[in-house]
């Protein structure tokens, strides 16, 4: 017999397939419900800053209408040697290094005291979140009517309530944001952005491994041992992620400057932002205005990059875990 061997099949080899060029329409179909909110973010913010920066670029006195004209960076070079915008500089590195490292400080304090179990901590966490849910102005108001005022703040009530236990008829009338007016500053502030850091430094602490605490306990390390070799240096980039967004908050703060002491008394309290508004409001120079908002820009930007490296190394070591 005759065996019939079958004919070889020719196998089709098709191309390789690439995703990429398939898939671009796609991507685009996805991507296109969001450029409503693109084009919006686009017009809300950079369409301002591209008009800040042409008009810093102009000699402009709203009081002098018909001399405005083109000077290049001069304004930029009257921001870096005017005198009064260097110690705006200066109030601003020191109001925002006070309030930040204090804040710190005690927002730590407090979140190790709430990631302890105790009756009452859910009423004693929502508390001490307050002072962040109050607005700045108003918060600033309180502090200088109702704690600072030299006539019925708080400050001096108490004052003249403890002189009058020990006999004396009245105690001593200050007036606190004359004699110390960048403290009560920092205080206020301080008292509003402690819970802030609190809660950051809190989740930082409710993100330890158990496991690590409970073999530190059994390897017999004391309470403050824990602390500086585990807990603190777990803590170390949610402290780093503190201080960049709370660097990135103070430095633009306005609010409390403008309420409590209008940057007075003299310039001891005038910081960059303020400065700003005096030289757009009252001295009318809207083109060494825009130079010094640029400017405060651009170091808010080189912060923000920090804060946003920060968190995305949280990020991934929260997903190698």
């Amino acid at each position: 017999m005759t065996t019939l061997t079958p004919a070889p099949r020719t196998v089709r080899t098709d191309p390789p397939h690439r995703p990429g060029k398939r898939e671009t329409p796609n991507k685009w179909r996805r991507r296109i419900p969001l450029l409503p909110a693109l084009i919006f973010t686009v017009v809300v913010t950079q369409l301002p800053f591209v008009a800040t920066l042409v008009i810093s670029t102009f000699q402009w006195n709203i009081l002098k209408p018909g001399e405005r004209h083109f000077t290049g960076l001069s304004n930029y070079g009257f921001v870096f040697t005017d005198e009064r915008l260097r110690t705006a500089v200066l109030n601003t590195i020191a109001l925002t290094a006070s309030v930040v490292i204090l804040s710190v400080l005690l927002g730590l304090g407090l979140a190790l005291l709430l990631d302890r179990r105790f009756p009452g901590r859910g009423l004693a966490r929502t508390l001490l979140i307050t002072p962040f849910l109050v607005m700045p102005v108003a918060a600033a108001l309180l502090w200088k009517h109702a704690i600072y005022n030299p006539d019925y703040g708080l400050l001096n009530g108490t004052l003249n309530a403890v002189y009058r236990l020990f006999g004396a008829e009245n105690g001593p009338t200050i007036d606190w944001l004359s004699n110390s007016a960048m403290p009560a500053v920092i205080v206020s502030l301080v008292w509003q952005w402690t819970p802030f850091m609190m809660l950051i430094l809190l989740a930082g602490l409710q993100a330890q491994p158990g496991d690590v605490l409970e073999a530190a306990r059994v390897d017999g390390a004391s309470a403050w041992q824990t602390f500086c070799h585990i807990t603190l240096p777990h803590l170390r980039q949610y402290i780093e992620l503190g201080v960049l967004l709370g660097t990135i908050y103070v430095v633009q703060t306005f609010d409390a400057v403008f309420t409590i002491t209008q940057g007075g008394p003299g310039s001891q309290t005038t910081n960059l932002p303020y400065e700003i508004y005096l030289t757009m409001f009252r001295k009318y120079e809207y083109g060494e205005a825009a130079a010094a908002g640029v400017v405060v820009v651009i170091g808010a930007i080189v912060i923000a990059t920090f804060a946003l490296r920060t968190i995305a190394s949280l990020f991934r070591e929260e997903v190698s875990r």
